[in-house]
């Protein structure tokens, strides 16, 4: 009986698409390959959020196009909703984020001014995967500074010395590179678990719930971890998977890093409807409060506190949650409009 009970809850369907992972992520580190040549492969990403300055937003227009093919380059996009892709980028970006704070602490809404001296550091900083500071693997010497101003070497290269010491510190650069990925590799899949699926299996995908108002409780977060099942119909790489989305997730990009999966045991013969979630192409969904089923007033030390309590969208009434009425209504205003309260 119990091996019985045991085997239905594993292939049950409800029970695949509500429980979480107790397991390590999946997927182990892909490391990037080791360029062949300088400025040979670029990555590119976007910092948002960041503060106004003094000149106000400015407005760059997408030029991207254009400019890969007057170049002739051959972009490639990557992984959606999986940032660790493109890991050295985003490792760039944090240090360079640290910068601008401090310069936004100090300096306000004058920081971009700073922007320049942020580029000089960063690309004259030692970087412990180069051995060296990227001006120095780039140009082959070290940069000179007012500070250190005696402390870089004359060194003089003329005719085609110059492009055998090139070569001979491009491949001092590539082998450290290889060290440095070969450490991080060992360190990351300590922490991570191999996952492979085959063409035509099915999996679950996974969703996050996005609300704008702080909760009080747990019961708001009583809804679906995993979507689905859906189809894979081919394997990308390594770790990253094509799925048969249905027409209404056709917003979605539809390849999947594999932490983003969960196999499925069992195949429904009819697949489960997406609890009419409206699934957005960051793979979130938003709810919404329905009505007010009650209020109330909290006591606290100074004052008193005006609670609703509401009824959300996917939702039943056994379900509702209290909130904070001012927090409420500042985001959901229309709940108000014909609501006696």
């Amino acid at each position: 009986m119990k091996r019985a009970v045991a085997e239905y809850v594993a292939i049950c369907d409800t029970c695949q698409r509500v429980k979480a992972k107790h397991q390590r992520p999946a997927g182990l580190l892909q490391p990037l390959k080791v360029p062949e040549w300088k400025w040979e492969e670029i990555t590119m990403d976007f910092i948002v959020g960041l503060p106004r300055t003094q000149k106000g937003s400015r407005l760059l227009l997408a030029f991207g196009s254009e400019l890969h093919n007057s170049l002739d380059t051959k972009l490639r996009f990557s992984t959606a909703y999986h940032p660790q892709t493109d890991g050295q980028t985003e490792r760039t970006n944090q240090i360079l984020e640290d910068m601008l704070r401090a310069c936004a602490i100090q300096y306000g809404t004058s920081w971009d001014k700073c922007l320049p001296y942020a580029e000089f550091c960063y690309n004259n900083s030692y970087q412990a995967s180069l051995k060296k500071s990227p001006f120095e693997a780039l140009y082959g010497k070290r940069c000179r500074t007012p500070l250190f101003w005696n402390q870089t070497s004359e060194k003089q290269v003329f005719g085609p010395d110059i492009v055998q010491d090139a070569e001979q510190q491009l491949r001092i650069v590539q082998e450290n590179l290889r060290v440095a990925q070969s450490r991080q590799r060992s360190y990351a899949d300590v922490r991570r678990r191999d996952l492979s699926f085959k063409v035509d299996d099915h999996v679950y995908l996974k969703v996050s719930p996005m609300r704008r108002i702080r909760r009080f409780n747990m019961k708001g977060k009583l809804v679906p971890r995993y979507i689905g099942p859906f189809k894979i119909l081919e394997k990308k790489g390594e770790v990253a998977y094509r799925l048969e989305l249905p027409p209404s997730l056709s917003g979605v990009h539809n390849v999947f890093h594999v932490s983003q999966l969960k196999k499925c045991l069992r195949v429904p013969e009819e697949q489960a409807p997406l609890e009419g979630l409206e699934v957005q192409k960051s793979l979130t969904y938003t709810e919404h409060p329905v009505k007010i089923l009650d209020t109330s007033e909290r006591n606290t030390r100074n004052k008193k506190i005006k609670m609703c309590r509401v009824q959300w969208s996917h939702h039943t009434e056994a379900e509702a949650t209290w909130e904070r009425e001012d927090e409420l209504k500042a985001a959901y205003p229309a709940v108000f409009a014909n609501q006696p309260i």
